[in-house]
């Protein structure tokens, strides 16, 4: 027999030519995957009011200037947040109390921020803070009204 164990160049060219294929299907359909989840992701609004910082961050902040005056050839952000981490770490109690309390202070702002962002967002102008539904607060105001009328 000849060639009985040998593909030939012909079936060599179009299995690699197959292959080929089989592998832009495979890029094509990840890219169609991720374009799927990017349009399913929901839009961020930017009028919505960004989350208060933790008292780290606030202290970071501070810490960040200071760092940066005493060394000014630091380029790395990394050594700068090492450098914050270890101080943190190493502060008592009552030497983070001032961050805390800013930090706070910025989340009730935020908080307020919020309420406003929602009431706004849902068309509710007075942004009433009452956890009671609408149909809670008419049915007692119902309640009043027989209350009077018995009397």
């Amino acid at each position: 027999m000849k060639g009985g164990g040998t593909k030939s160049a012909l079936s060599k060219k179009a299995e690699e030519t197959n292959l080929k294929k089989k592998k832009a299907a495979a890029v094509d359909d990840k890219a169609r995957k991720r374009q799927a989840k990017k349009e399913r992701k929901a839009k961020k609004d930017p009028n919505k009011p960004k989350r208060a910082p933790s008292a780290f961050f606030v202290f970071l902040e501070e810490f960040r200037k200071t760092f940066n005056a005493n060394n000014p050839g630091n380029k790395s952000v990394s050594a700068v947040g090492k450098a914050g981490g270890d101080k943190w770490k190493s502060m008592s109690e009552a030497e983070k109390a001032p961050y805390v309390a800013k930090a706070e202070k910025k989340k009730a702002e935020y908080e307020k921020a919020m309420k406003a962002y929602n009431a706004k967002k849902s068309g509710d102008p007075a942004g009433d803070d009452s956890d009671k539904s609408k149909s809670e607060v008419n049915d007692e105001e119902d309640e009043e009204e027989d209350d009077d009328d018995e009397e």
